[in-house]
C-alpha cells in the first residue's frame, strides 16, 4: 500500500554538481524533522556536468528522490513546470539548488500553509553576495512589472514558495509555452502570505541567470501579463506624429511668410533618425508579441523527459508517471 505524500519540493537544477550534494542534505535534514512524508523532484534541465548522476544514485537509497531528466535544457521556468506535473504532494515548494534561498525556511512556510494559506512566497528583504548593478536592475524589473499589468505580483520575490495543491492543479492547466512562474501564482489568486528573508550567497558555482537570461525573463514577464507596452507605443507615436506635424507648419511658415532662410538640416537629419529609431523600436515590441503568439501557435510540448529515475531505473518516464498518477 502506497503512502501519500504531504509535501512535494521541486528543485530545479543546471549544473550544480558543486552544491548538489549540500542542497540534497539540507533539503532532505529539513523535510525529515517534519515527520510527515515527502519527495525530493529534482530536475536536470540539461546539465553537462554529473550533478544528474548524483540524484540518479541518490533515487536507489533514498525512496524519497526523484530524478527528471529533461532531453536538453528547457529553461528554469520550464523545469518547475516539470516538475510540478510530477509532484504528486499536498503542497509543493519550489526552490533552487544553488542554496540561495535557505530550506529551513521550509518549515515556516508549511506552518503558514497549515494555517489556510494556500500560496507561501518567499520576499527578499535583502540580497547578499549580488552585484548592485544585479541588484539595481532586478528592483527595476519587479517595479516595472507591477506597474505594466493588471494583476499584483509581489516585488522582490523570486519562484521560492509553497503552493498548495489546487494552486499546482490549476498552474498545470495553463499553456503558456513562455512562462513565468511567478506571475502565474499571482494570476491564479486564492489566498497567498509573504514571508520574508535575506537572500545568501552562492554556496559554489556560477549564477545561471546572466543579464541575457534576465533580460528574457522580464520580456516573459511583461508580454505575459501586460500589452500596455502596445498602448504605449501608440500614446507616443500620436505625441511624436502631432510634434512633427507642428514642426512641419513652422517650416512652411518660415517660407511662406519670412525672408528667413530655413536653416538646421542636421537637426532635421537628428529628428529623422530618431523618429526611425522610434519605429524600429516599436516594431521590435509588436514582435515580441508576434513571436509569443507564434510560439503558441506551434503547439509542441513544453519539454521532453529523457529519463525518470525513482529508484527503479528499469521503469520507463511514462510508466512511472502512470503509476504515480494511479496511486
Amino acid at each position: 500500500m502506497s503512502i501519500q505524500v504531504r509535501y512535494s519540493i521541486i528543485i530545479p537544477m543546471f549544473n550544480e554538481e558543486a552544491v548538489i550534494q549540500e542542497t540534497y542534505r539540507r533539503i532532505r535534514k529539513v523535510m525529515g524533522a517534519t515527520g510527515e512524508p515527502y519527495e525530493l523532484i529534482f530536475v536536470n534541465d540539461g546539465s553537462t556536468d554529473n550533478c544528474a548522476q548524483m540524484i540518479e544514485e541518490y533515487s536507489y537509497w533514498d525512496e524519497s528522490v526523484k530524478l527528471i531528466d529533461l532531453s536538453r535544457n528547457f529553461g528554469h521556468q520550464v523545469a518547475i513546470t516539470a516538475g510540478m506535473d510530477y509532484a504528486l504532494g499536498d503542497a509543493v515548494v519550489i526552490i533552487d539548488a544553488d542554496l540561495q534561498d535557505p530550506p529551513e525556511l521550509i518549515p515556516e512556510m508549511i506552518a503558514e500553509w497549515k494555517q489556510g494559506y494556500q500560496v507561501v512566497y518567499a520576499k527578499r528583504i535583502k540580497r547578499n553576495g549580488e552585484s548592485l548593478f544585479k541588484k539595481w536592475t532586478a528592483s527595476l524589473f519587479y517595479r516595472v512589472l507591477r506597474y505594466s499589468t493588471d494583476i499584483s505580483i509581489p516585488v522582490d520575490t523570486g519562484d521560492f514558495r509553497l503552493m498548495d495543491r489546487r494552486v499546482c492543479d490549476e498552474l498545470k492547466r495553463l499553456p503558456e509555452k513562455n512562462r513565468f512562474v511567478r506571475g502565474l501564482v499571482s494570476w491564479v489568486g486564492f489566498r497567498q502570505t509573504a514571508i520574508e528573508y535575506e537572500r545568501e550567497e552562492r554556496l559554489a558555482g556560477e549564477t545561471k541567470y546572466p543579464f541575457r537570461r534576465m533580460l528574457k525573463l522580464s520580456l516573459d514577464g511583461i508580454t505575459s501579463f501586460s500589452y500596455k507596452p502596445l498602448k504605449l507605443a501608440g500614446v507616443l507615436g500620436a505625441l511624436l506624429s502631432a510634434s512633427g506635424f507642428l514642426y512641419l507648419m513652422y517650416v512652411l511658415y518660415l517660407v511662406l511668410f519670412t525672408d528667413a532662410a530655413v536653416k538646421g538640416w542636421a537637426s532635421m537629419i537628428g529628428i529623422t533618425l530618431t523618429f526611425n529609431g522610434f519605429v524600429l523600436l516599436m516594431l521590435g515590441i509588436l514582435g515580441e508579441y508576434v513571436g509569443r503568439i507564434y510560439d503558441e501557435s506551434k503547439g509542441r510540448p513544453l519539454y521532453i523527459v529523457q529519463e525518470f529515475y525513482n529508484g527503479r531505473p528499469q521503469q520507463s518516464a511514462q510508466e512511472q508517471r502512470v503509476a504515480s498518477l494511479n496511486k
